[in-house]
Protein backbone atom coordinates (compact mmCIF):
# COMPACT_ATOMS: atom_id res chain seq x y z
CA UNK A 1 0.00 0.00 0.00
CA UNK A 2 1.56 3.30 -1.18
CA UNK A 3 2.00 5.59 1.96
CA UNK A 4 0.82 9.49 0.68
CA UNK A 5 3.41 12.15 2.27
CA UNK A 6 1.58 13.83 5.77
CA UNK A 7 1.55 17.45 2.93
CA UNK A 8 -0.74 16.05 1.02
CA UNK A 9 -3.79 14.97 3.35
CA UNK A 10 -6.79 17.43 2.44
CA UNK A 11 -7.92 19.37 5.39
CA UNK A 12 -11.15 18.58 7.05
CA UNK A 13 -12.54 21.98 5.73
CA UNK A 14 -12.19 21.42 2.22
CA UNK A 15 -9.54 24.06 1.91
CA UNK A 16 -9.81 28.25 1.63
CA UNK A 17 -10.66 30.19 -1.10
CA UNK A 18 -8.20 31.31 -3.36
CA UNK A 19 -5.78 33.96 -1.81
CA UNK A 20 -2.65 35.09 -3.11
CA UNK A 21 1.01 33.36 -2.28
CA UNK A 22 2.08 36.90 -0.38
CA UNK A 23 -0.21 36.43 1.93
CA UNK A 24 -0.03 32.57 2.15
CA UNK A 25 3.70 33.20 3.03
CA UNK A 26 2.89 36.07 5.03
CA UNK A 27 0.07 34.28 7.12
CA UNK A 28 2.98 31.24 7.54
CA UNK A 29 5.44 33.63 9.03
CA UNK A 30 2.77 34.61 11.66
CA UNK A 31 2.12 30.95 12.47
CA UNK A 32 5.86 30.38 13.14
CA UNK A 33 5.81 32.87 16.02
CA UNK A 34 3.96 30.52 18.47
CA UNK A 35 5.57 27.14 16.96
CA UNK A 36 8.94 28.94 17.82
CA UNK A 37 7.62 30.37 21.29
CA UNK A 38 6.32 27.05 22.52
CA UNK A 39 9.78 25.17 21.33
CA UNK A 40 12.17 28.06 22.99
CA UNK A 41 10.19 28.20 26.06
CA UNK A 42 10.87 24.28 26.61
CA UNK A 43 14.57 25.24 26.57
CA UNK A 44 14.99 28.83 27.35
CA UNK A 45 14.32 27.92 30.88
CA UNK A 46 16.89 25.58 31.51
CA UNK A 47 19.72 28.30 31.09
CA UNK A 48 18.17 30.27 33.80
CA UNK A 49 17.84 27.68 36.50
CA UNK A 50 21.23 28.84 37.97
CA UNK A 51 20.41 32.28 38.32
CA UNK A 52 16.50 30.65 39.88
CA UNK A 53 18.42 28.73 42.06
CA UNK A 54 20.56 31.52 43.19
CA UNK A 55 16.74 33.57 43.43
CA UNK A 56 14.12 31.32 45.09
CA UNK A 57 16.27 28.53 46.57
CA UNK A 58 14.40 25.89 45.23
CA UNK A 59 15.16 22.31 46.74
CA UNK A 60 16.09 19.31 43.45
CA UNK A 61 12.05 18.41 43.25
CA UNK A 62 11.38 22.26 42.70
CA UNK A 63 13.95 22.53 40.42
CA UNK A 64 12.39 19.56 38.51
CA UNK A 65 8.75 20.91 38.18
CA UNK A 66 9.82 23.95 37.54
CA UNK A 67 10.54 22.77 34.45
CA UNK A 68 8.18 20.10 33.73
CA UNK A 69 5.24 21.49 34.78
CA UNK A 70 4.53 23.52 31.51
CA UNK A 71 5.33 20.56 29.14
CA UNK A 72 3.11 18.13 31.82
CA UNK A 73 0.21 19.98 31.08
CA UNK A 74 0.88 21.07 27.73
CA UNK A 75 1.29 17.51 26.29
CA UNK A 76 -2.10 16.43 28.92
CA UNK A 77 -4.33 19.08 26.99
CA UNK A 78 -2.80 19.26 23.12
CA UNK A 79 -5.45 16.50 22.28
CA UNK A 80 -7.83 17.67 24.06
CA UNK A 81 -7.36 21.44 22.70
CA UNK A 82 -7.32 20.41 19.17
CA UNK A 83 -10.54 19.07 19.44
CA UNK A 84 -11.89 22.09 20.73
CA UNK A 85 -9.99 23.95 18.06
CA UNK A 86 -12.27 22.34 15.30
CA UNK A 87 -15.87 22.75 16.90
CA UNK A 88 -15.07 26.83 17.96
CA UNK A 89 -12.46 27.47 14.75
CA UNK A 90 -8.61 26.71 14.89
CA UNK A 91 -7.92 31.00 14.49
CA UNK A 92 -10.09 31.95 16.81
CA UNK A 93 -8.47 28.88 19.55
CA UNK A 94 -4.47 30.24 18.79
CA UNK A 95 -5.44 33.80 19.11
CA UNK A 96 -7.23 32.90 23.04
CA UNK A 97 -4.19 31.06 23.49
CA UNK A 98 -2.27 33.65 22.35
CA UNK A 99 -3.91 36.53 24.53
CA UNK A 100 -3.42 34.39 27.81
CA UNK A 101 0.22 32.96 27.01
CA UNK A 102 1.58 36.52 26.74
CA UNK A 103 -0.47 37.85 29.51
CA UNK A 104 0.43 34.97 31.49
CA UNK A 105 4.15 35.41 30.86
CA UNK A 106 4.21 38.94 31.90
CA UNK A 107 3.03 37.96 35.31
CA UNK A 108 5.03 34.55 35.78
CA UNK A 109 8.36 36.81 35.36
CA UNK A 110 8.17 38.39 38.89
CA UNK A 111 7.31 34.71 40.71
CA UNK A 112 8.69 35.39 44.04
CA UNK A 113 8.81 31.85 45.31
CA UNK A 114 9.44 28.73 43.98
CA UNK A 115 5.65 27.23 44.21
CA UNK A 116 4.70 30.24 42.34
CA UNK A 117 6.87 30.01 39.07
CA UNK A 118 5.56 26.18 39.14
CA UNK A 119 2.03 27.20 39.26
CA UNK A 120 2.61 30.00 36.44
CA UNK A 121 4.45 27.32 34.31
CA UNK A 122 1.56 25.19 34.65
CA UNK A 123 -0.93 27.75 33.76
CA UNK A 124 1.21 28.87 30.57
CA UNK A 125 1.23 24.90 29.85
CA UNK A 126 -3.36 25.75 29.69
CA UNK A 127 -2.70 28.51 27.25
CA UNK A 128 0.30 26.53 25.28
CA UNK A 129 -1.78 23.86 24.50
CA UNK A 130 -4.38 26.12 22.52
CA UNK A 131 -1.54 27.01 20.33
CA UNK A 132 -0.13 24.17 18.56
CA UNK A 133 -2.95 21.97 17.88
CA UNK A 134 -4.16 24.78 15.43
CA UNK A 135 -1.15 25.78 13.39
CA UNK A 136 -0.37 22.77 11.38
CA UNK A 137 -4.51 22.30 10.76
CA UNK A 138 -4.47 26.17 9.41
CA UNK A 139 -0.85 25.24 7.46
CA UNK A 140 -2.72 22.80 5.38
CA UNK A 141 -5.52 25.03 4.58
CA UNK A 142 -3.81 27.92 3.67
CA UNK A 143 -1.48 26.01 1.58
CA UNK A 144 -3.32 23.20 -0.52
CA UNK A 145 -1.24 23.04 -3.87
CA UNK A 146 1.07 19.70 -2.35
CA UNK A 147 4.46 21.54 -3.04
CA UNK A 148 4.11 24.64 -1.68
CA UNK A 149 2.77 22.83 1.39
CA UNK A 150 5.57 20.45 1.33
CA UNK A 151 8.00 23.60 2.32
CA UNK A 152 5.62 25.28 4.58
CA UNK A 153 5.50 21.92 6.84
CA UNK A 154 9.15 21.46 6.54
CA UNK A 155 9.34 24.86 8.30
CA UNK A 156 6.88 24.07 10.54
CA UNK A 157 8.74 21.16 11.70
CA UNK A 158 12.07 23.35 11.50
CA UNK A 159 10.58 25.74 13.58
CA UNK A 160 9.88 23.17 16.17
CA UNK A 161 13.97 22.29 16.11
CA UNK A 162 15.36 25.33 15.69
CA UNK A 163 13.26 27.02 18.79
CA UNK A 164 14.34 24.38 20.87
CA UNK A 165 18.24 25.05 19.76
CA UNK A 166 17.48 28.67 19.77
CA UNK A 167 16.33 28.86 23.35
CA UNK A 168 19.73 28.60 25.43
CA UNK A 169 20.51 31.56 23.36
CA UNK A 170 18.00 33.98 24.15
CA UNK A 171 17.98 32.39 27.50
CA UNK A 172 21.66 33.09 28.49
CA UNK A 173 21.71 36.42 27.23
CA UNK A 174 18.89 37.72 28.59
CA UNK A 175 19.65 35.58 31.99
CA UNK A 176 23.37 37.17 32.14
CA UNK A 177 21.67 40.72 31.09
CA UNK A 178 18.94 41.38 32.71
CA UNK A 179 17.57 38.84 35.39
CA UNK A 180 15.98 35.35 35.20
CA UNK A 181 12.25 36.48 34.83
CA UNK A 182 13.25 38.25 31.40
CA UNK A 183 12.85 34.31 29.77
CA UNK A 184 9.23 35.16 30.12
CA UNK A 185 8.46 38.19 29.24
CA UNK A 186 10.13 37.37 25.84
CA UNK A 187 7.25 35.74 25.29
CA UNK A 188 5.18 39.21 25.01
CA UNK A 189 6.98 41.01 21.94
CA UNK A 190 6.94 37.19 20.12
CA UNK A 191 2.98 37.38 20.39
CA UNK A 192 2.60 40.75 19.50
CA UNK A 193 2.61 39.72 15.64
CA UNK A 194 0.55 37.61 15.82
CA UNK A 195 -1.86 39.28 18.24
CA UNK A 196 -1.62 42.63 15.66
CA UNK A 197 -2.33 40.34 12.58
CA UNK A 198 -3.62 37.16 12.66
CA UNK A 199 -7.31 37.87 12.45
CA UNK A 200 -6.47 39.90 8.97
CA UNK A 201 -3.64 37.20 7.51
CA UNK A 202 -4.79 33.91 8.72
CA UNK A 203 -8.18 32.61 7.91
CA UNK A 204 -10.31 30.93 10.11
CA UNK A 205 -11.03 26.45 9.50
CA UNK A 206 -12.68 24.43 11.40
CA UNK A 207 -13.70 20.72 11.16
CA UNK A 208 -17.85 21.37 9.54
CA UNK A 209 -19.04 18.01 11.38
CA UNK A 210 -17.16 18.04 14.60
CA UNK A 211 -17.99 15.36 17.55
CA UNK A 212 -18.87 16.57 21.02
CA UNK A 213 -16.23 17.43 23.39
CA UNK A 214 -15.59 14.71 26.03
CA UNK A 215 -15.12 16.65 29.73
CA UNK A 216 -14.48 12.50 30.84
CA UNK A 217 -11.97 12.22 28.57
CA UNK A 218 -9.92 14.96 29.23
CA UNK A 219 -9.92 14.39 33.18
CA UNK A 220 -8.75 10.85 32.12
CA UNK A 221 -5.83 12.34 29.60
CA UNK A 222 -4.64 14.38 32.53
CA UNK A 223 -5.17 11.53 35.26
CA UNK A 224 -2.60 9.45 33.13
CA UNK A 225 0.03 12.09 32.48
CA UNK A 226 0.34 13.56 35.80
CA UNK A 227 0.73 10.89 38.53
CA UNK A 228 3.33 8.75 35.55
CA UNK A 229 5.60 12.01 35.61
CA UNK A 230 5.33 12.39 39.25
CA UNK A 231 6.13 8.24 39.30
CA UNK A 232 8.99 8.66 37.18
CA UNK A 233 10.45 11.62 39.25
CA UNK A 234 9.65 10.15 42.65
CA UNK A 235 11.33 6.75 41.68
CA UNK A 236 14.16 7.98 40.48
CA UNK A 237 14.97 10.23 42.41
CA UNK A 238 14.33 8.01 45.56
CA UNK A 239 14.59 4.77 44.50
CA UNK A 240 11.43 2.34 44.47
CA UNK A 241 9.07 3.67 47.46
CA UNK A 242 5.10 3.52 48.12
CA UNK A 243 4.53 6.45 46.71
CA UNK A 244 6.35 6.59 43.54
CA UNK A 245 5.10 2.86 42.43
CA UNK A 246 1.88 3.68 43.45
CA UNK A 247 1.46 6.92 41.17
CA UNK A 248 2.88 5.05 38.66
CA UNK A 249 0.35 2.11 38.69
CA UNK A 250 -2.36 4.94 39.58
CA UNK A 251 -1.61 6.57 36.22
CA UNK A 252 -1.44 3.32 34.55
CA UNK A 253 -5.23 2.37 35.77
CA UNK A 254 -6.22 5.47 34.34
CA UNK A 255 -4.48 4.86 30.92
CA UNK A 256 -6.48 1.40 30.60
CA UNK A 257 -9.89 3.67 31.73
CA UNK A 258 -9.06 6.45 29.36
CA UNK A 259 -8.48 3.85 26.23
CA UNK A 260 -11.85 1.88 27.06
CA UNK A 261 -13.72 4.87 27.25
CA UNK A 262 -12.25 6.01 23.61
CA UNK A 263 -13.21 2.00 22.47
CA UNK A 264 -17.06 3.05 23.42
CA UNK A 265 -17.35 7.18 22.23
CA UNK A 266 -18.65 7.35 18.63
CA UNK A 267 -16.18 10.65 18.62
CA UNK A 268 -13.76 9.71 20.91
CA UNK A 269 -11.42 12.28 21.73
CA UNK A 270 -8.68 10.26 20.78
CA UNK A 271 -8.76 7.71 17.67
CA UNK A 272 -7.57 4.59 19.37
CA UNK A 273 -7.21 2.92 15.65
CA UNK A 274 -4.54 5.36 14.50
CA UNK A 275 -2.39 3.26 16.55
CA UNK A 276 -3.15 -0.16 14.65
CA UNK A 277 -0.66 1.30 12.12
CA UNK A 278 2.77 -0.20 13.10
CA UNK A 279 3.97 3.12 10.36
CA UNK A 280 2.05 5.27 12.68
CA UNK A 281 2.93 3.50 15.84
CA UNK A 282 6.77 3.69 15.10
CA UNK A 283 6.86 7.11 13.87
CA UNK A 284 5.17 8.86 17.00
CA UNK A 285 7.69 6.24 19.12
CA UNK A 286 10.89 8.24 16.98
CA UNK A 287 9.39 11.39 17.24
CA UNK A 288 9.14 11.05 21.31
CA UNK A 289 12.58 9.63 21.35
CA UNK A 290 14.57 12.03 19.10
CA UNK A 291 12.74 14.84 21.67
CA UNK A 292 13.69 12.95 24.50
CA UNK A 293 17.45 12.92 23.51
CA UNK A 294 17.49 16.26 22.28
CA UNK A 295 15.96 17.41 25.65
CA UNK A 296 17.84 15.48 28.06
CA UNK A 297 21.07 16.52 26.41
CA UNK A 298 20.53 20.38 26.50
CA UNK A 299 19.53 19.62 30.39
CA UNK A 300 22.91 18.45 31.80
CA UNK A 301 25.12 20.90 28.99
CA UNK A 302 23.53 23.98 29.99
CA UNK A 303 24.51 23.13 33.66
CA UNK A 304 27.73 22.02 32.59
CA UNK A 305 28.94 24.64 31.05
CA UNK A 306 27.90 27.28 33.17
CA UNK A 307 28.78 25.99 36.72
CA UNK A 308 31.86 23.54 35.62
CA UNK A 309 33.14 25.51 32.80
CA UNK A 310 32.27 28.59 34.42
CA UNK A 311 31.05 29.77 31.01
CA UNK A 312 28.49 33.14 31.29
CA UNK A 313 25.09 32.05 30.54
CA UNK A 314 25.06 34.17 26.94
CA UNK A 315 28.30 32.57 25.81
CA UNK A 316 26.94 29.20 26.92
CA UNK A 317 24.08 30.18 24.07
CA UNK A 318 26.23 31.48 21.39
CA UNK A 319 28.30 28.13 21.84
CA UNK A 320 25.19 26.29 20.63
CA UNK A 321 24.60 27.94 17.42
CA UNK A 322 25.69 25.49 15.41
CA UNK A 323 23.70 22.95 17.09
CA UNK A 324 20.87 25.20 16.30
CA UNK A 325 21.83 25.45 12.42
CA UNK A 326 22.15 21.84 12.17
CA UNK A 327 18.97 21.08 13.43
CA UNK A 328 17.18 23.56 10.90
CA UNK A 329 19.54 22.36 8.12
CA UNK A 330 18.80 18.82 8.03
CA UNK A 331 15.27 19.10 8.84
CA UNK A 332 14.82 21.13 5.64
CA UNK A 333 17.54 18.78 3.74
CA UNK A 334 15.94 15.72 4.19
CA UNK A 335 12.41 16.82 2.09
CA UNK A 336 14.13 15.59 -1.22
CA UNK A 337 16.19 13.59 0.46
CA UNK A 338 13.16 10.96 1.03
CA UNK A 339 12.41 10.94 -2.72
CA UNK A 340 15.59 9.00 -3.27
CA UNK A 341 15.86 6.86 -0.24
CA UNK A 342 13.19 4.99 1.61
CA UNK A 343 11.95 7.33 4.94
CA UNK A 344 12.51 4.52 7.31
CA UNK A 345 15.86 4.44 6.24
CA UNK A 346 16.09 8.24 7.03
CA UNK A 347 14.67 8.30 10.50
CA UNK A 348 16.51 5.00 11.64
CA UNK A 349 19.77 7.22 10.20
CA UNK A 350 18.95 10.18 12.64
CA UNK A 351 18.36 7.97 15.55
CA UNK A 352 21.69 6.46 14.67
CA UNK A 353 23.14 10.10 14.64
CA UNK A 354 21.78 10.44 18.37
CA UNK A 355 23.10 7.56 19.45
CA UNK A 356 26.45 8.65 17.84
CA UNK A 357 26.32 11.77 19.73
CA UNK A 358 25.38 9.95 23.53
CA UNK A 359 28.05 8.04 22.53
CA UNK A 360 30.84 10.56 22.62
CA UNK A 361 29.33 11.72 26.43
CA UNK A 362 29.44 7.76 27.30
CA UNK A 363 32.97 6.58 26.74
CA UNK A 364 34.55 10.08 26.13
CA UNK A 365 36.58 12.21 28.46
CA UNK A 366 34.90 15.38 30.24
CA UNK A 367 38.28 16.83 31.57
CA UNK A 368 39.40 18.17 28.57
CA UNK A 369 36.67 21.07 28.71
CA UNK A 370 33.27 21.52 26.59
CA UNK A 371 34.36 20.99 23.17
CA UNK A 372 33.67 17.11 22.99
CA UNK A 373 30.38 17.87 24.67
CA UNK A 374 29.90 20.92 22.13
CA UNK A 375 30.66 18.40 19.33
CA UNK A 376 28.18 15.44 21.00
CA UNK A 377 25.42 18.21 20.73
CA UNK A 378 25.99 19.71 16.87
CA UNK A 379 26.03 15.47 16.27
CA UNK A 380 22.47 15.01 17.89
CA UNK A 381 20.85 18.13 16.62
CA UNK A 382 21.59 16.35 13.18
CA UNK A 383 20.09 13.19 14.13
CA UNK A 384 17.40 15.14 15.88
CA UNK A 385 16.43 17.40 12.66
CA UNK A 386 16.16 14.41 10.28
CA UNK A 387 14.26 12.02 12.57
CA UNK A 388 11.81 14.75 14.13
CA UNK A 389 10.77 16.30 10.15
CA UNK A 390 10.36 12.98 8.73
CA UNK A 391 8.41 10.82 11.96
CA UNK A 392 6.35 14.09 11.58
CA UNK A 393 5.59 13.40 8.08
CA UNK A 394 5.38 9.91 8.59
CA UNK A 395 2.44 10.01 11.75
CA UNK A 396 0.32 12.38 9.07
CA UNK A 397 1.15 10.78 6.41
CA UNK A 398 0.32 6.72 7.17
CA UNK A 399 -3.59 8.23 8.86
CA UNK A 400 -6.49 8.04 6.85
CA UNK A 401 -7.54 11.73 5.28
CA UNK A 402 -10.65 12.22 7.49
CA UNK A 403 -8.26 11.67 10.60
CA UNK A 404 -5.37 13.67 9.62
CA UNK A 405 -6.23 16.60 12.41
CA UNK A 406 -6.58 13.79 15.25
CA UNK A 407 -2.92 12.23 13.57
CA UNK A 408 -1.19 15.93 14.02
CA UNK A 409 -2.68 16.56 17.73
CA UNK A 410 -1.03 13.22 18.36
CA UNK A 411 2.42 14.21 16.73
CA UNK A 412 2.32 17.26 18.82
CA UNK A 413 1.96 15.82 21.91
CA UNK A 414 4.34 13.41 21.04
CA UNK A 415 6.58 16.20 20.81
CA UNK A 416 5.76 17.08 24.38
CA UNK A 417 5.97 13.95 25.75
CA UNK A 418 9.45 13.50 24.21
CA UNK A 419 10.33 16.71 25.59
CA UNK A 420 9.01 16.51 28.69
CA UNK A 421 10.24 12.56 30.00
CA UNK A 422 13.68 13.73 28.53
CA UNK A 423 13.99 16.49 31.28
CA UNK A 424 12.21 14.52 33.65
CA UNK A 425 13.35 11.01 33.14
CA UNK A 426 17.71 11.59 32.55
CA UNK A 427 16.85 14.86 34.88
CA UNK A 428 15.58 12.74 37.81
CA UNK A 429 18.71 10.36 36.82
CA UNK A 430 21.21 12.83 36.87
CA UNK A 431 20.04 14.45 40.18
CA UNK A 432 19.68 10.97 41.82
CA UNK A 433 22.93 10.14 40.98
CA UNK A 434 24.62 13.63 41.78
CA UNK A 435 23.28 13.18 45.16
CA UNK A 436 24.44 9.43 45.46
CA UNK A 437 27.98 10.22 44.26
CA UNK A 438 28.50 13.87 46.09
CA UNK A 439 31.47 13.33 48.66
CA UNK A 440 31.92 16.89 50.11
CA UNK A 441 34.67 17.25 52.33
CA UNK A 442 34.36 17.11 56.15
CA UNK A 443 33.95 19.78 58.65
CA UNK A 444 31.33 21.98 56.54
CA UNK A 445 28.55 21.71 59.15
CA UNK A 446 30.27 24.13 61.41
CA UNK A 447 30.89 26.50 58.32
CA UNK A 448 27.99 26.42 56.33
CA UNK A 449 24.33 27.77 57.16
CA UNK A 450 22.23 24.50 57.60
CA UNK A 451 20.02 25.89 54.17
CA UNK A 452 23.28 26.03 52.38
CA UNK A 453 24.73 22.59 53.47
CA UNK A 454 21.06 21.38 52.07
CA UNK A 455 21.03 22.39 49.20
CA UNK A 456 24.90 21.77 48.18
CA UNK A 457 23.89 18.06 48.71
CA UNK A 458 20.62 19.00 46.52
CA UNK A 459 21.93 20.42 43.21
CA UNK A 460 25.07 20.90 41.66
CA UNK A 461 24.35 24.77 41.78
CA UNK A 462 23.39 24.66 45.30
CA UNK A 463 26.84 22.98 45.75
CA UNK A 464 28.62 25.92 43.90
CA UNK A 465 26.69 28.66 45.63
CA UNK A 466 28.09 27.39 48.61
CA UNK A 467 31.38 26.91 47.46
CA UNK A 468 31.01 30.81 47.03
CA UNK A 469 30.89 31.56 50.64
CA UNK A 470 33.94 29.24 51.40
CA UNK A 471 37.81 30.09 51.93
CA UNK A 472 40.00 28.91 48.59
CA UNK A 473 40.97 26.04 49.50
CA UNK A 474 37.97 24.65 50.94
CA UNK A 475 35.95 26.38 48.07
CA UNK A 476 37.71 24.15 45.29
CA UNK A 477 37.18 20.98 47.03
CA UNK A 478 33.47 21.43 47.18
CA UNK A 479 33.44 22.43 43.76
CA UNK A 480 35.95 19.64 43.13
CA UNK A 481 33.65 17.37 44.34
CA UNK A 482 30.15 18.46 43.44
CA UNK A 483 31.70 18.53 39.70
CA UNK A 484 32.85 14.63 39.90
CA UNK A 485 29.60 13.71 41.19
CA UNK A 486 27.61 15.59 38.65
CA UNK A 487 30.00 14.20 35.74
CA UNK A 488 29.19 10.60 37.23
CA UNK A 489 25.77 11.09 36.46
CA UNK A 490 26.16 12.44 33.45
CA UNK A 491 27.88 9.27 31.96
CA UNK A 492 25.29 7.18 33.34
CA UNK A 493 22.36 8.99 31.68
CA UNK A 494 24.29 9.16 28.59
CA UNK A 495 25.05 5.81 28.50
CA UNK A 496 20.83 4.83 28.85
CA UNK A 497 20.35 7.57 26.06
CA UNK A 498 22.78 6.10 24.23
CA UNK A 499 21.41 2.32 24.32
CA UNK A 500 17.33 4.04 23.79
CA UNK A 501 18.94 6.09 20.71
CA UNK A 502 20.53 2.59 19.12
CA UNK A 503 17.54 0.33 19.74
CA UNK A 504 14.81 2.92 18.15
CA UNK A 505 17.77 3.36 15.38
CA UNK A 506 17.33 -0.64 14.12
CA UNK A 507 13.47 -0.56 14.79
CA UNK A 508 12.71 2.66 12.84
CA UNK A 509 14.50 0.72 9.67
CA UNK A 510 13.27 -2.45 10.39
CA UNK A 511 9.95 -1.34 11.23
CA UNK A 512 9.79 1.03 8.68
CA UNK A 513 11.68 0.03 5.50
CA UNK A 514 9.04 -1.17 3.64
CA UNK A 515 6.96 2.64 3.52
CA UNK A 516 7.59 3.73 -0.18
CA UNK A 517 9.81 6.73 -0.88
CA UNK A 518 8.17 10.13 -1.39
CA UNK A 519 6.84 10.98 -4.78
Amino acid sequence: MTTPPSILAPALDGGPAARSPRRDWLALGLLMFPVLLVAVDNTALTFALPAITRALEPSGVHLLWIIDSYPLVLAGLLVSMGSLGDRIGRRRLLMIGSTGFAALSAATAFAPTAEWLIAGRAALGFFGAMLMPSTLSLIRNIFPEPNRRRMAVALWAAGFSGGAALGPIFGGWLVEHLWWGAVFLVAVPLMLPLLVLGRTLIPESKDPSPGKVDVPSILLSMLVMVPMVYGIKDVATKGPDLAGLGSMAFGVVMGVAFVRRQHRLDHPLLDMSLFRNRVFSMAISANILALFSFNGFILFLAQHLQLIEGVSPSAAGVAMIPALAATVVSGLAVVPLVRKVRPGYVVGAGLAFSATGYSLVTFGNHDGGPALLLAALLILALGVGTAETISNDLILGSAPPEKSGAAAAISETGYEVGSLLGTAVLGSILTASYQHNLRLPAGLDGMLPGTSLHNAKETLAGAMEAAAGLPGPLADAVRDAAAAAFDSGVHITAAIGLVLMATAAVLAAVVLRKVPKAA
